[in-house]
């Protein structure tokens, strides 16, 4: 394994909300991400969530309190916890999450990104 520069990684794809994979840690997947207004409201009955932000701004929109999460910032989403992300424009941001984690959890919608079609950069 080779060290990891996120930020030639985050210059390599331009498309919100479909998570890159960068490396892998007992089991744990390390993806970055670039957002752009919301994604979609769901939630993973099995998996916690680890958010970092790198730049912008990430909400995570919880049914009763809203987390706002800066640069330098992280929150951990609980697993079977229903939240939403929302971004301002062109944030950059980092998740840590089990391999098995579904990423709009059991919601379809035409930004769900299925887990055989995640890409590693």
């Amino acid at each position: 394994m080779s060290k990891i520069n996120l930020e030639e990684k985050f210059s390599k794809f331009t498309e919100c909300w479909t998570p890159k994979i960068i490396a892998e840690s007992n089991s744990q997947l390390v993806k970055i991400a670039k957002g752009d207004g919301e994604l979609v409201w769901h939630k993973h009955d099995n998996e916690d969530e680890l958010f970092i932000v790198f730049k912008g701004q990430l909400t995570l929109q919880l049914k009763d309190e809203d987390i706002v999460l800066n640069p330098g910032e992280m929150y951990v989403v609980p697993k079977g916890v229903e939240h939403c992300p929302k971004a301002t424009p062109d944030t950059h941001f980092l998740m840590v999450e089990p391999a098995s984690t579904a990423h709009t959890g059991s919601v379809e919608s035409e930004l769900t990104v299925a887990q055989d079609h995640q890409q590693w950069i």
